[in-house]
């Protein structure tokens, strides 16, 4: 059970999403990020190693790994994982990647996640802002579709565009790492 420093230690975990732009939606490495060892010495530090040994310490090494464009180590760390956390996290993972139907098979193992409202109330919020609504699809009646979004990236990509759109979907993508971590650290102060 972590003490109450622990669950202080763990909100801190949340600042390495901060880095000096989101990540790319495919799996291009950007500037900014951590190289892999550093990332693993700061969260053993924080969490421990008793902590890290179980799932939840893995969710979290995979979830910042990712993040920070590692998509190899946190690939091996969602397969090792078999629930809906893990599809989760090889889904996002299979997205940057991209391998987009595998994607869309690991959000369906995923089912209807824990995380999705989080991520539908913060989507739709940003989504509000865009004047142009071409991304409607994402949230609809309140409800994230991960299905969606993989499309919308899909379709980015083969269409060779950047820009707004890109900057809209790489800013949802950082909700969705922010609300899976959230996800994740909650599980972690649990008793």
């Amino acid at each position: 059970m972590p003490t109450p420093n622990q669950k202080f230690e763990f909100q801190e975990l949340r600042r390495f999403l901060h880095t000096s732009e989101p990540a790319e939606l495919g799996p291009t490495a950007r500037s900014g990020t951590l190289p892999h060892e550093p990332i693993e010495e700061a969260i053993r530090a924080v969490v421990g190693e008793t902590i890290l040994a179980e799932r939840t310490g893995e969710l979290i090494r995979g979830t910042l790994l990712l993040w920070h464009d590692h998509l190899d180590a946190a690939h091996a760390i969602a397969q090792s994982i078999e629930n809906a956390d893990g599809s989760l996290l090889h889904a996002i993972m299979h997205r940057r990647e991209p391998d987009y139907w595998n994607s869309k098979y690991w959000f369906q193992h995923a089912g209807k996640h824990i995380c999705y409202s989080a991520i539908a109330a913060r989507a739709g919020a940003l989504l509000e802002h865009d004047r142009e609504k071409r991304f409607t699809a994402l949230v609809l009646n309140g409800n994230w579709d991960p299905f969606a979004f993989v499309d919308a990236c899909e379709e980015l990509e083969r269409g060779g565009r950047g820009g707004t759109q890109k900057d809209i979907l790489r800013k949802i993508q950082k909700i969705e790492f922010e609300a899976f971590l959230d996800h994740v650290l909650q599980q972690a102060l649990e008793p």
